[in-house]
């Protein structure tokens, strides 16, 4: 006989066992860390009274964090952000959150971390205020447990972000708590935030981790247990330390010898966990786990960097923080998907422009093996915009700093401390102070990597931060001329070129000659007069900041001379803000190796041939020209000795490298068909690449990036949507408004297309090609299924793709 269960009393009774299994686990002794993203309330405007518990939010819009309110906005060069920050909105803006504490969390400590909240943030728990951080890009915690209710009687927590003061950044910042919250539950003697500082010395047979914990001691009897696991979470040592029953805080020294271990480096970024637990009788009261990478560098003033003993370069860019059209607010497979892009390309570098990252980044960059440059602050006490960081700067640069550097030291990627931008205090004797301070604090707390600061004026007789004596390494941006006699004027100095190139491209423009550098505009004082009405700069490496250079010449000079460390190329990818060298509407940068899209540019394989060591042929430009137009024609490879080059089958010569040369190039009278060229080695074909004359659009293609995602509320799938011929080529004027219809286990997050002066939001379910490509991001729901993503345009054949969420 089956019993028929009303669905209400199913309900409930589902409800009433979620509810015991989460008692029972805030029963259970020991560390629960949970995100904190879900069921917030926003409101954008000011509401004074929204930190009181009792307001009523009921209208407000619910949302999951990460949350960016600024990429939502509308483009406006009235808007006080700027052109430097976009030209999108800011303000202020309030989330809460309504949430219970089983009765089992009383009499445990209870956390709230924020991982970053643009900017000036406060925040209250049931009307109490527990601070303010104005840093915007700083990660903060806060101990709610003495003000928490427990049981049936609700929390409230409330928080402002004031990004109302502008400007306040040189580039797109976004709005809001844009990076990830989480609840931390604690016995009362515990391990703090970021508690812990794991280091290794290296040999050729083994390896000392020396690990340094903090402990809070609420009890007498505790044991401190640090064991060290491999990548697969097999048990390699361990070593046990008693308290002393008379600290109320303790910090415990412990070394554990490692046999024959396995180095973290950036082809093999092998990785060991560090499981530390406090132990009360037989019970753990606390766990507290970090992952390590065990490795040794080096930066030597003759011969450059070295890493596990072997030299190498730094290939390394500059990267800011948004997310192209998700904006400021954190993704993990998002940023994943651009470190994958650079690492394809070769880099191994990343220089955190000019702020902490997300502590996901430094993830990533551990598990994918990129190097990392961990950057402080773009300006001190002197301003670089009105309302900047800099006003902030006397009261909490030590705070600030001290919470980066003891958040991020246990990272094996970071190798490189930088505590400034182009510092204006560099001009004048308070930088010598100012730099002697700031690398003291970050030595008080990590003597195993060098501290530099990316320097802006090369003279060192007129540099303040280079006469203070403090830095271990100079790090120049730009003054590539300054490189070829840099030991004569820095004798006993190591070198980074901190900050290269400021190259500008637009993805599928070209335009000649290419035979010469063009710097836009010509100086600091100059307007500028060489730009077009497209607002678009030649996609040919050719043209440059007044400042600047371009890719190659630059890289020329790094790689020729071994005491180069090696560079940070400005910029990886485009970024949203900073559109030098154009006017409005250009919004946002032309730096980038990588469109703002994800698309690369031509130059990213002149770093391929040079980065890598897989076979790369690179033909450019596209092969749509006006008859009789004469074409500059490149190629970039490499592992050949020539490449040979054919339009509609008849040979237009052969050509190798000569010299320091990176590129060859033929100039050719334009004719439709088929540009096709055959790099060769010894004779044998290599590579063969072809540029086809494309008719009209005729349909679109989607190509997902992934077509499997997970179902985690979180995940994306990118689907490039290319407009082709009847033949199956790229229109590369192709401009045609894509309308996008998404339909299942999932949403459209963003759209875009690479230009730098689109108007068009990156919300919208639809988007223009820009020379012949656009992108759609969709993200996964929570629960698994389908998801179906449509592109329709008028008078082309549509296309479909189905995503799996699982």
């Amino acid at each position: 006989m089956i019993k028929y269960v009303p669905m209400r009393l199913k309900f409930l009774s589902a409800v009433a066992i979620f509810i015991m299994s989460l008692a029972a686990a805030y029963a259970q002794p020991g560390r629960k860390v949970e995100s904190f993203n879900s069921n917030w309330r926003f409101y954008l405007g000011d509401e004074i009274n929204a930190k009181e518990a009792a307001y009523n939010d009921n209208e407000w819009r619910q949302l999951t964090l990460p949350h960016d309110w600024s990429i939502e906005g509308k483009f406006d060069e009235k808007n006080p952000t700027g052109q430097a920050g976009g030209g999108l909105p800011a303000g202020i803006g309030w989330y809460r959150k309504t949430f219970a504490m089983p009765q089992m969390a009383q009499g445990k400590n209870v956390f709230i971390d924020f991982d970053g909240v643009y900017c000036n943030s406060e925040v209250w728990i049931n009307g109490h205020s527990l601070g303010k951080r104005p840093n915007g890009y700083i990660s903060f915690q806060y101990d709610l447990t003495p003000y928490l209710n427990y049981g049936a009687q609700k929390n409230v927590i409330a928080v402002k972000v004031d990004n109302s003061a502008q400007p306040n950044s040189r580039w797109y910042s976004g709005s809001g708590i844009y990076r990830n919250v989480w609840l931390t539950t604690t016995s009362k003697s515990y391990i703090p935030q970021w508690g812990t500082f794991v280091t290794s010395k290296v040999n050729a047979a083994n390896a000392i981790m020396s690990m340094q914990t903090q402990v809070v001691v609420k009890q007498k009897g505790l044991r401190l247990k640090a064991s060290v696991l491999t990548q697969s979470g097999q048990l390699v040592n361990s070593i046990t330390t008693e308290l002393n029953d008379n600290d109320t805080a303790a910090t415990v020294s412990q070394n554990i010898v490692i046999g024959q271990p396995k180095l973290w480096s950036v082809n093999n970024p092998y990785l060991y966990k560090v499981v530390l637990q406090v132990i009360s009788g037989k019970q753990v009261i606390d766990k507290y786990v970090v992952p390590v990478g065990i490795r040794s560098f080096n930066f030597d003033v003759d011969k450059g960097f070295s890493l596990n003993g072997e030299r190498m370069k730094i290939k390394g860019v500059c990267m800011h923080h948004d997310l192209g059209a998700l904006g400021a607010a954190v993704n993990v497979r998002a940023m994943e998907r651009q470190l994958e892009i650079l690492k394809a390309m070769g880099c191994n570098a990343i220089r955190t422009s000019h702020n902490p990252p997300a502590p996901e980044y430094l993830d990533l960059c551990d598990r994918m093996g990129f190097i990392v440059m961990d950057e402080a602050f773009d300006m001190w006490a002197k301003k670089k915009n009105k309302h900047d960081y800099y006003q902030y700067f006397p009261a909490w640069h030590q705070r600030d700093l001290e919470d980066q550097i003891k958040r991020d030291r246990n990272h094996p990627s970071v190798m490189i401390w930088s505590i400034g931008n182009e510092i204006r205090e560099q001009f004048d004797s308070t930088g010598i102070t100012l730099t002697r301070e700031l690398v003291k604090i970050v030595k008080d707390l990590d003597t195993t990597r060098p501290v530099t600061t990316a320097l802006s004026e090369a003279d060192g007789k007129k540099n303040f931060l280079y006469k203070s004596g403090a830095l271990d390494i100079l790090g120049f941006n730009y003054h590539p001329e300054t490189y070829a006699d840099f030991p004569k004027n820095y004798p006993g100095e190591k070198f980074i070129a901190a900050e290269t190139i400021s190259g500008y491209a637009t993805r599928g423009y070209y335009d000649t000659p290419t035979d010469s550098t063009r710097h836009w505009p010509t100086s600091a004082k100059a307007k500028l007069t060489q730009g077009n009405d497209r607002f678009a700069v030649t996609a040919y490496d050719n043209v440059a900041a007044y400042w600047g250079s371009t890719h190659e010449e630059t890289w020329k000079l790094i790689k020729k001379y071994d005491y180069l460390s090696g560079e940070f190329v400005w910029s990886g990818f485009d970024f949203i803000g900073e559109p030098v060298p154009y006017p409005w509407p250009a919004r946002s940068s032309y730096y980038g190796i990588i469109d703002l899209a994800g698309f690369p540019k031509d130059v990213y394989y002149m770093y391929q041939s040079e980065w890598t060591d897989k076979p790369v042929l690179h033909l450019l430009p596209h092969w749509n020209w006006e008859a009789g137009k004469t074409v500059d024609v490149w190629a970039y490879y490499n592992n050949a000795d020539e490449v040979e080059l054919f339009l509609n089958g008849r040979s237009l010569g052969t050509r190798s490298k000569q010299g320091e040369d990176l590129h060859v190039v033929w100039k050719v009278p334009f004719e439709p068909g088929i540009l096709k060229a055959v790099s060769r080695k010894d004779g044998k074909v290599v590579l063969t690449e072809e540029k086809r004359t494309a008719g009209k659009p005729a349909k679109i293609e989607l190509v997902a990036d992934r077509k499997l995602i997970k179902s985690d509320g979180k995940d994306l799938s990118f689907i490039t949507v290319r407009i082709l011929d009847a033949g199956g080529n790229v229109v590369p004027d192709a401009d045609n408004l894509v309308n996008f219809t998404v339909k299942g286990k999932g949403t459209l997050a963003g759209v875009d297309n690479g230009a730098q002066a689109s108007m068009e939001s990156f919300k919208e379910p639809q988007r223009k090609a820009f020379h012949g490509l656009c992108l759609a991001i969709v993200q996964a729901s929570k629960s698994a299924g389908l998801l179906t993503v449509t592109a329709q345009s008028e008078g082309l054949l549509p296309a479909t793709v189905i995503i799996r969420v699982k």
